[in-house]
């Protein structure tokens, strides 16, 4: 697969909702690294739009511009159809970042109250303790919170202004599957009600999961974009994970297996069509067993795209 077709236009279907935040053929540098190259990128109301890449790939750098913490190099970054350092700007848009720090000392509720008093309409303490789950937490130090308990506190802070821009950056960190999930349906809450979401995480599953659009960076360029359904499209086929006594030698020798590496007591096999490959697996070795056949997902879609642009620059080089 080559760069050029992993780039996706989401079958050139033009999204009618207005977009809220934009790079618009924005390159960045930092002295002789270039961070970002020539990126077009829009956020779309009411949407949540999850940019992934691997660490370095320009994602924080695309997040800073569009809060208006950093300017580009060239191009423009918009938010609202202006500079997103606007103070305008800023009482409509909140962000949970990973950088800074927070007051150790002060408890849950003050820090929310001091940080409703940037924003002219900002949602009651109460109703922001319920959507980030901390009405048992209110009267805690933020020094003595577990860090899942840290990262709710983090994404009650980016709400509390009730902005119309929310970006979240790995939002679940450190949180467990059941704080996790809770999280995803209060952000599906915060979009059903009118709000946009810009998400960044490394959680493909949470990708997957809360995305309506993905785009993908790598390098500092977009190299795909669409919907879930469309990014995983781009590694077509199927996996298929058993156990056999078959060494990877012979298993990467059967017609249609285009890869097949071990797992534990088990090895993944990914095939262009899962039966014939099945048949022959079953011939050669009987005593198969743990036999799962799934489609590729995002995260076999994600690896596809970002090792195929590595492997054509290694060859461009």
């Amino acid at each position: 697969m080559s760069a050029t077709l992993a780039v996706m236009q989401s079958e050139n279907r033009p999204d009618v909702r207005p977009v809220v935040a934009s790079l618009e053929a924005v390159s960045m540098n930092y002295g002789a690294v270039r961070a970002l190259r020539n990126v077009n990128f829009s956020v779309h109301a009411g949407q949540v739009v999850a940019l992934l890449g691997p660490n370095g790939a320009g994602k924080t750098t695309a997040v800073k511009l569009l809060l208006g913490l950093l300017q580009t190099t060239s191009g423009k970054a918009r938010a609202f159809g202006a500079d997103p350092s606007s103070p305008a700007n800023r009482m409509r848009t909140g962000a949970m970042l990973q950088v800074g720090r927070v007051p150790e000392t002060l408890r849950v509720c003050e820090h929310i109250d001091l940080f409703s008093s940037y924003y002219p309409r900002p949602l009651p303490l109460d109703r922001v303790l319920s959507l980030a789950g901390l009405e048992k937490l209110r009267d805690r130090k933020f020094g003595d919170l577990s860090g899942g308990q840290r990262q709710r506190v983090l994404f009650a802070l980016a709400i509390c202004g009730n902005p119309d821009l929310l970006f979240l950056d790995e939002p679940t960190v450190g949180m467990d599957v059941e704080s996790r999930r809770i999280l995803w349906d209060e952000i599906r809450r915060l979009v059903d009600g009118g709000k946009t979401v810009l998400l960044t995480t490394h959680y493909l599953e949470e990708a997957d999961a809360l995305a309506d659009r993905i785009a993908v960076i790598n390098q500092g360029e977009i190299i795909a974009e669409g919907t879930p359904s469309e990014i995983k499209a781009q590694t077509s086929g199927k996996m298929i994970r058993c156990i056999t006594k078959l060494n990877l030698a012979t298993l990467l020798e059967l017609p249609g297996v285009n890869s097949a590496k071990q797992d534990r007591e088990a090895v993944e096999i990914r095939a262009v069509e899962a039966e014939p490959v099945v048949r022959e697996l079953l011939t050669l070795d009987p005593l198969l067993s743990g036999l799962e056949i799934t489609a590729a997902g995002l995260e076999e879609a994600f690896l596809a795209l970002t090792q195929d642009r590595g492997q054509n620059n290694n060859r461009e080089i």
